[in-house]
């Protein structure tokens, strides 16, 4: 017997993602301190890119990227990846309903574990929703250096209602 093939995802909607983009990379100013980018933005996950920069710095003698800046970034693309899950379980809404969702999200504890340092001319981090509940979602980090070397990994709650 067959198992018929699950359907993909709904792709979201160029309004969503600008929409959604606009807020995390605009409208939060720590965020565009930072220089946090979003490059990949889907129901299940989410991809951000931050360039190594001097104001970055946390050990002027290795150049290595500051502790504060990993776990900032980290943090932000956990919030961005609960975004997503929420714009993707609320599909039948306007974009512009889903993104006022937004307003709602609030970090509730966050744990960084710092495996390596982070040294590289830019980064990468990517987060994933383990559960997304009606007022409480779970999230799973990780942070990566230019070759792809895992840095940090880090997990997060939030609270969505």
């Amino acid at each position: 017997m067959t198992r018929p093939t699950p359907t993909p995802p709904q792709a979201f909607e160029l309004e969503f993602v600008e929409g959604l983009r606009h807020v995390f990379e605009e409208r939060i100013p720590f965020n565009r301190v930072l220089g946090i980018q979003v490059v990949e933005l889907a129901a299940d996950h989410v991809m951000a890119r931050v360039d190594m920069r001097p104001d970055l710095v946390g050990h002027f003698s290795y150049h290595r990227l500051h502790g504060g800046v990993i776990s900032a970034t980290l943090d932000a693309v956990g919030g961005v990846a609960v975004m997503a899950a929420i714009g993707a379980r609320h599909m039948d809404e306007p974009p512009a309903r889903r993104l006022e969702r937004f307003l709602k999200l609030g970090t509730i504890d966050l744990r960084i574990d710092y495996l390596r340092q982070g040294i590289g001319d830019f980064f990468t981090a990517r987060g994933e929703v383990l559960r997304l509940g009606s007022r409480v979602a779970s999230t799973r980090m990780e942070f990566h250096g230019p070759d792809g070397t895992l840095i940090a990994t880090g997990a997060a709650a939030y609270i969505v209602s």
